[in-house]
């Protein structure tokens, strides 16, 4: 006999009502007439760091990238290291939603809403960078495939044209798959809103759904096809960004190894993202009824085991560089140990490798403030890997003459700052006004949910 998965809200007085529970604790959020105050905290510095952002872009337009620390041999500074941290941080929102639902695993359903909106919000943040990098965003229309009168064409051999096309798909899908999950959830605040303006939002957003078996069955398969879609965008988007390195003849960089390293690191860090993400909206919008911790525990399951395969990266890095025999691979990874940018590996290495393995024990895979202390510093890793990456092997290359070390000024800090000001920004506006939690996918896993 198979034991019958128990209801977070069985047991209680009307557990009955399983349904109207789940809907008044997700949509009271969306309907109360003001949020909690640390809401309003929370959003006022984040207000703050994008104003900085925007005037950081506005004066890096108007006098140049000269303000950035970048320079020849580091050509790529913060905004590729921040461009790449940002499409990583994205990767996990398409995993939990569409590969977890592809494999019928019902616990994505708490926190898919978190992860498909951090997915929309970093792409976001990470398509400013490659935009402003150019020097001249003005005329970034130049680099499109259309005929004109500049006899100027794309590259189409190189990744970083591909760049476009990936990361241009996997916004559009990821656009898609989060909104057409909302419908249902707009309908169920669209019949509940008490006033004019939210009723006609709400009504307009779920685009005439009255929830008929017809309509249910088009979702269905509508769902499921962007699930499909989605899916080999998980591999294919930061395949692609690792292209960008891996097919140079740069040391360090020229390695086959690049595409699941990336592919595993961005789901490593997006995962630690969706938990930090999770953990305080949690906690001060009385969620954990949804948000149980078995579905942290598993999110650090997947952190740990992901962390690992990073760490085996790592240190294949080093076995191929001696196993070349290239004097230049070898010296490019002691370089990077030993180096002058020695700093930032090992902060890396502690990060990325030291900090998730306290997961090994159950007691701190379930501890909601151990979870959020991991998450965040797996992310401050997960940056300083781009960045060692991207700054320690253009600084040192094949010819000593044109050494160089990076320096970011200030305008690099403020910049990276505000990205985070901008992400926040818009995932407060989302818990405050969209539903966080899906609703109607919740609703489905719940045991009288189930034709018996």
């Amino acid at each position: 006999m198979t034991a019958t998965p128990v209801s977070p809200y069985q047991g209680r007085p009307g557990g009955e009502n399983v349904f109207a529970r789940i809907t008044e604790n997700v949509a009271r959020i969306a309907e109360a007439p003001r949020p909690p105050p640390a809401w309003y905290v929370a959003f006022g510095i984040s207000v703050a760091l994008l104003l900085i952002f925007i005037s950081n872009l506005a004066l890096v337009a108007w006098f140049g990238v000269g303000l950035w620390g970048t320079m020849h041999p580091v050509a790529w500074g913060f905004p590729i290291v921040n461009f790449v941290f940002w499409i990583g941080i994205g990767h996990a929102g398409t995993l939990i939603s569409a590969i977890l639902y592809l494999l019928r695993q019902d616990w994505r359903t708490a926190i898919s809403r978190f992860a498909e909106a951090m997915t929309v919000f970093a792409l976001v943040c990470a398509v400013v960078f490659p935009g402003i990098h150019v020097g001249r965003p003005w005329v970034s229309y130049w680099m499109l495939p259309y005929p004109n009168q500049m006899g100027m064409w794309p590259q189409f051999r190189s990744p970083l044209e591909w760049d476009l096309f990936a990361v241009g798909t996997y916004a559009t899908v990821s656009v898609m798959f989060w909104y057409l999950g909302m419908v249902p959830d707009f309908a169920t605040l669209r019949n509940r809103a008490a006033g004019p303006v939210r009723r006609v939002a709400y009504g307009i957003a779920a685009m005439g759904w009255r929830g008929s078996s017809r309509q249910w069955h088009r979702y269905e398969r509508a769902y499921l096809l962007l699930a499909a879609l989605a899916t080999p965008l998980v591999l294919s988007v930061h395949s692609v960004v690792a292209f960008d390195f891996a097919t140079s003849q740069l040391p360090g960089w020229h390695s086959t190894i690049f595409p699941p390293y990336f592919v595993a690191g961005a789901i490593f860090g997006g995962f630690a993202m969706v938990v930090t993400l999770v953990v305080p909206a949690r906690q001060f919008f009385g969620l954990a009824s949804l948000i149980q911790i078995r579905h942290l525990e598993l999110m650090n399951k997947i952190i740990l085991a992901t962390g690992m395969l990073v760490g085996y990266a790592y240190a294949m890095e080093f076995f191929i560089a001696w196993y070349s025999g290239v004097t230049f691979e070898q010296f490019a990874f002691v370089n990077r140990a030993f180096g002058p940018y020695a700093w930032a590996y090992w902060t890396m290495i502690l990060c990325n490798l030291a900090a998730p393995q306290v997961f090994w024990w159950k007691a701190a895979r379930t501890n909601v403030w151990v979870s959020l202390a991991v998450g965040i510093i797996v992310n401050v890793g997960m940056w300083f890997e781009r960045f060692v990456i991207i700054c320690t092997s253009l600084s040192r290359d094949f010819l000593p003459s044109s050494w160089g070390y990076f320096v970011p000024t200030a305008y690099d800090y403020l910049t990276l700052a505000g990205s985070f000001g901008l992400f926040f920004t818009l995932f407060l506006l989302f818990c405050r006004y969209l539903p966080m939690v899906a609703m109607a996918e919740v609703k489905a896993t719940q045991p009288s949910a189930r034709v018996r």
